[in-house]
């Protein structure tokens, strides 16, 4: 036992089934540090998180706060003794104001009743604290998932924490937001507050950790300290084998073939979001979009794919002019689209797999051609072998899937359809450096196969990776389209980056 460490797990295992999800793994959390928990999509840290959280017990083992043996029966007991979370996935109520979120459950009262002025004082202080001027009775869906992401920070920061677990905190930041988000890190730290912090991005591991825990396949592995870990070492303790034996993909070399032009945008415009966008893409095509968040990357992709319609301008799919009022026309048409939000416009957890990858083509058939139960389980089975979704239980809750293979089913659930357009709004957000180069490389072979592809990352490096040509988004304008061969990460920077003296007011 660690008399040092304000939280300690040792021995935890949890079963689910057959299936040891954890197996006797050990975890050191110090006063003050970030500690960075790393390992591939399905390692154990999801479990691991929760257990300590109190939203799973262990099956063995035993989590001790300040030394002392505890076990927590929810994640309110874990709250109550210091311990919070915030997930990748936001979990706020979107139709509440930001203040309301941010108090939810444990608001100020005077005589037993909401003091709002309290509540919306406190709110401006917490959420200037992070950098943030947003005004708290402001509606919480109304704000980009940027500053959704920080809300939940602030909610988690509003109490009494002694434990901040971040889990993929950044991957809805750009880089001003992670340099404010590492500042408030910094200062929390210097409080006392001990942050469990779990991304895929290196670099910010490196910058802002103290310690670094690696799981692999449910088990410990090893606690190390950045300075004394190469990177390339890191990732070859966390996937089991030398970095470069993971084959990446690298579409950017490639030579453009002669295609015809399966989908065109012209002077397409979505409010003030989106204006005048000119888009061509071509069969077998990757095109990258690239953009800083904000910069209508996300509302060109809705716009064409139907989930919010254009106000003007004209879409053409095999040069015939095209109405796409729902996405259910755009799937008819052959363009079929992935949300960034993976949680909310994606994967149902409650469902299981089978179900989550027959729910369009069900949808599209509709009621009266109802899906055999043979033909749910051929088709289901067929894109798991072809997508090596795991674990391959076609039966299994989709929620208990790690992100990787949850982003595998969702594309099999669109790929199910046989559309012509794939439109993919960060897809590899949040998942680890082998399930990333997985999809890339399921990506390219598509393409290959005469589908075309829209790849929507704001990793910059992995969208010249993937594409054939980049689409730079600016200020709800796409201002230039040029090849990914022609392009570095530097100069693809400076371009998203560059002020833009046309933006939509």
């Amino acid at each position: 036992m660690d008399h040092g460490a304000v939280l300690e797990v040792t021995g935890a295992t949890v079963r689910f089934g057959a299936e040891l999800a954890l197996d006797d793994v050990s975890l050191r959390i110090y006063r003050g540090e970030v500690h960075s928990l790393m390992g591939e999509n399905g390692a154990g840290k999801s479990t691991l998180i929760k257990a300590i959280t109190g939203a799973l017990p262990l099956d063995a083992g035993v989590i001790r706060l300040d030394g002392d043996a505890t076990r927590f029966r929810s994640p309110h007991d874990a709250q109550r003794a210091g311990i919070s979370a915030v997930y990748q996935e936001i979990d706020l109520l979107p139709n509440l104001s930001v203040a309301e979120n941010i108090w939810l459950g444990r608001e100020p009262r005077v005589h037993g009743r909401i003091d709002w002025r309290r509540m919306r004082a406190e709110s401006r202080d917490i959420l200037a604290a992070l950098g943030i001027d947003v005004d708290p009775q402001s509606v919480l869906a109304g704000h980009s998932l940027a500053v959704q992401q920080l809300v939940a920070i602030a909610r988690a920061i509003a109490v009494d924490v002694r434990v901040l677990v971040l889990d993929e905190p950044t991957s809805s930041l750009d880089l001003d937001e992670v340099a404010e988000l590492f500042r408030v890190m910094r200062e929390l730290t210097q409080r006392g507050v001990a942050i469990v912090f779990i991304s895929h991005f290196l670099d910010q591991v490196y910058e802002i950790c103290d310690r670094i825990t690696v799981l692999r396949g449910g088990r410990f592995v090893g606690e190390f300290v950045p300075s004394e870990l190469l990177r390339v070492d890191l990732v070859q303790k966390m996937l089991g084998r030398a970095a470069a034996d993971v084959e990446t993909i690298d579409r950017g070399e490639r030579l453009p073939e002669p295609a015809s032009t399966v989908l065109r945008a012209t002077g397409v415009s979505v409010g003030s979001r989106l204006v005048d966008a000119d888009a061509a893409l071509e069969e077998g095509e990757v095109l990258g979009v690239a953009g800083l968040l904000g910069s209508g990357r996300s509302e060109f992709a809705r716009a064409i794919t139907g989930v919010d319609p254009p106000d003007n301008g004209t879409l053409t799919v095999d040069d015939v002019p095209v109405v796409l009022g729902s996405p259910r026309s755009a799937i008819r048409r052959g363009l079929v689209y992935s949300s960034e939000n993976r949680r909310t416009e994606g994967i149902i957890g409650d469902l299981s797999v089978a179900d989550n990858i027959t729910l369009a083509l069900q949808a599209d058939r509709g009621v009266l051609r109802r899906i055999t139960g043979a033909q749910r389980r051929e088709l289901a089975t067929s894109w798991i072998e072809a997508l090596d979704i795991r674990p391959a239980d076609p039966e299994r809750l989709a929620r208990t899937l790690s992100g990787g293979n949850q982003q595998k089913v969702l594309l099999a659930r669109l790929l199910a359809l046989s559309p012509r357009v794939l439109v993919l709004d960060e897809p590899t957000r949040g998942i680890d450096i082998g399930a990333k180069v997985e999809i890339q490389r399921l990506v390219g072979e598509l393409a290959d196969n005469g589908l075309s592809v829209v790849f929507i990352s704001a990793e910059l490096e992995e969208v010249l990776r993937v594409s054939d040509r980049v689409a730079v988004v600016r200020a709800g304008r796409i201002a230039d389209t040029l090849p990914a061969g022609a392009l570095t990460v530097d100069s693809l920077l400076a371009l998203v980056a560059q002020p833009d003296e046309e933006a939509p007011s």
